[in-house]
């Protein structure tokens, strides 16, 4: 795989946990992006574990060295749009999720993530891992 990427959040908890195959095939990409909602997702994540001080300076290194991409206008009228799509199918899928298709159509990047429910989104490009 190459190209541009943008990563879910259970893609980030992979690299987290060291898995070897997801860390390779990310090394193949060209640029790698991360949305800020899944940096919401992580934290709110690490605000109820059980080490939460210890997962706060992760995610906070690991936004430090990432490229964010952040919601604007034109984010919210690719989420408008994906959520018609959605509700005409009857297939809704998580709000946050939606924000995270809508920043990766706006930008024209891959969606990497472990979720089929993406699947239901038109003409956006996703790879499963």
């Amino acid at each position: 795989m190459s190209g541009r990427v943008l990563l879910d959040t259970n893609i980030v908890i992979a690299v987290f946990a060291d898995e070897p195959a997801v860390k390779q095939r990310l090394a193949k990409a060209d640029e790698v992006f991360v949305p800020s909602i899944v940096l919401g997702e992580l934290y709110y994540g690490a605000f109820k574990s059980a080490r939460t001080e210890q997962n706060l300076a992760r995610i906070d290194e690991f936004s430090a060295s990432s490229r964010v991409l952040f919601c604007d206008s034109a984010t919210g009228r690719h989420y408008g749009m994906i959520k018609n799509q959605l509700r005409a199918k009857g297939k809704p899928i998580p709000e946050n999720d939606i924000w995270i298709a809508a920043v990766a159509q706006q930008h024209q990047l891959i969606l990497i993530t472990q979720d089929s429910h993406f699947d239901n989104i038109e003409s956006l490009v996703i790879e499963q891992w």
